[in-house]
């Protein structure tokens, strides 16, 4: 039984790998149970430059990825490959705590929320007879998948938000400095069959409301479609993997007439492997998404209008692989913009200015210490070319250990 990767650990990739999973245990009636996961920890320093005045803080936290559990059983019924996945993922690092007695009598505020269950996955799996394979759960979204699966700072911590030195939860990484995080979501998603050069996957989720004021888009009647095609090839030592994807919804603020919007986005991308370097470019375009993280707010222009901001952005990224592939060097640059519009722009600005236009430039370098520990040095510059222009640099180091 091979495990999921740390991708799918994280992140929700479909694909196995070939490490062996710390447990294995193969039972009576024919299906086996896997344990599998990770664990990191980073010591990140902060330090702003805002108007405001510099502000420089410490923590230890976890990085762009949470610690993940991951429990699985698989069988084979009927011919067809059975499986079910729970994927617990918590943090290690309290948030508004930062005493020792603190993080004991922090009341109801999240201060512990270290310690409680963030339940990301749960799905089961059908493997049909011709290799193809329909996903039904709680798992991350397609649109978008690739852009965050294909980040150096998945392993790492990235950006960190300007003034978040102290907040906890997981490290932005490249969400909303690159790309717009798909979310963990409810669906039902048809693939192709794995390991082909080209696969396909298509699925109905669970849609989601726009807006806040009144009256807000809150009418859903029918799912969400997201969608991603990925292609990989090989020639001599070189291998690169194109990939396309796209989204839509469409939502109403009444039960019954009233006004329907369409949410769209289409996102892009390329990553070559060239001897010992690796070059990855994507990008996105979106209309009623919002930014940072999908549907989270900001996707209309202003209440009871069917205006929706549009938004963009992407990444590049380089990394050379040294010392037979065990230590790599990488940097990265990435933006992400949410546009106004003739509603939503200021008095006397009928122009299609930005509402958030936001960058970071990011350095690493990443080294598999052992079969199972890599150590992880970042350096990150974020910054916002809106009002008084803030910036921050972000430097971090630490362990994320694979089991």
């Amino acid at each position: 039984m091979k495990r999921l990767t740390l991708l799918l650990v994280a992140v929700a990739l479909l694909w196995p790998a070939a490490a062996n999973a710390q447990l294995t245990m193969q039972m009576s009636n024919g299906w086996s149970f896997t344990f599998a996961g990770n664990v990191n920890v980073f010591w990140v320093f902060t330090k702003e430059n805002t108007a405001a005045g510099d502000a420089a803080n410490s923590s230890v936290r976890t990085g762009l990825l949470p610690a993940f559990a991951t429990f699985e059983a698989r069988g084979k019924e009927a011919g067809m490959n059975l499986g079910v996945h729970f994927g617990f993922a918590p943090q290690i690092n309290n948030t508004g705590c930062h005493d020792n007695f603190a993080s004991v009598f922090c009341g109801s505020g999240g201060t512990q929320a270290g310690a409680q269950i963030d339940m990301r996955q749960v799905y089961l799996t059908i493997g049909l007879k011709d290799g193809s394979q329909i996903l039904a759960g709680r798992e991350l979204g397609l649109f978008g998948r690739q852009n965050i699966v294909q980040d150096m700072t998945l392993f790492g911590v990235g950006a960190v938000g300007i003034g978040g030195g102290q907040s906890g939860g997981t490290t932005a990484g490249r969400i909303g400095y690159g790309y717009i995080y798909p979310n963990f979501n409810a669906q039902v998603t048809y693939s192709t069959k794995g390991g082909t050069p080209a696969q396909i996957s298509i699925g109905i989720f669970q849609p989601s409301v726009l807006g806040s004021g009144a009256p807000a888009y809150t009418f859903t009647s029918i799912p969400r479609v997201e969608a991603e095609v990925t292609y990989n090839q090989k020639s001599g030592k070189t291998k690169y993997m194109v990939w396309a994807g796209g989204l839509w919804q469409t939502t109403k603020n009444a039960a019954t007439g009233g006004n329907s919007v369409s949410s769209f986005g289409g996102t892009v991308g390329i990553k070559a492997d060239v001897s010992d370097l690796t070059v990855t470019v994507t990008g996105y375009i979106g209309k009623g998404l919002g930014t940072t993280f999908l549907f989270s707010g900001n996707e209309v222009a202003g209440n009871g209008t069917t205006e929706l901001r549009t938004s963009d952005g992407g990444y590049a990224q380089l990394m050379y692989h040294a010392n037979k592939g065990k230590t790599s060097v990488g940097a990265s640059y990435g933006f992400s913009r949410l546009k106004r519009n003739s509603t939503a722009a200021p008095a006397g600005d009928g122009t299609n200015r930005s509402l958030v236009n936001v960058y970071s430039y990011t350095g690493g370098i990443y080294h598999q210490w052992t079969k199972s520990l890599k150590l992880v040095f970042e350096g990150t510059q974020e910054g916002s070319t809106k009002g008084a222009r803030p910036k921050q640099v972000d430097v971090s180091g630490g362990f994320m250990l694979f089991f």
